[in-house]
């Protein structure tokens, strides 16, 4: 049987970029203000998650049957990350199809007004 905290990453990284590429079509991708965003998050993630889940004095504890056991940097695990990107990777998808929604609503109301 498959771990099910791996499996459940796996389909959230597959789904938030499926939906982003054939739904959404926000283009966060291919902008680097997400990178640099996805960067900052991850430095913190590292910080804070590493925290939690230290193995010499968890606060956070995983069932090792459910998840793959690879833990890095320190003692995180391995799907943290994948689970951190799709919900990262989420909000800003949808904060940029509102952004993108709202200023095509705007643009044909200035193109009359001028």
């Amino acid at each position: 049987m498959w771990p099910e905290y791996t499996v459940l990453t796996v389909v959230g990284i597959v789904a938030v970029i499926a939906i982003e590429l054939f739904v959404v079509r926000s283009g966060i991708f291919r902008k680097l203000a997400y990178w640099l965003a996805m960067a900052i998050c991850l430095s913190f993630q590292i910080l804070v998650d590493g925290w939690l889940t230290k193995l010499s004095d968890p606060i956070v504890l995983y069932n090792p049957d459910e998840m793959l056991g690879i833990r890095f940097p320190w003692d995180i695990p391995i799907e943290d990350f994948g689970f951190g990107f799709a919900m990262l990777t989420t909000v800003i998808m949808v904060w940029q199809a509102l952004k993108n929604r709202r200023t095509q609503r705007r643009e044909p109301q200035e193109h009359v007004a001028e």
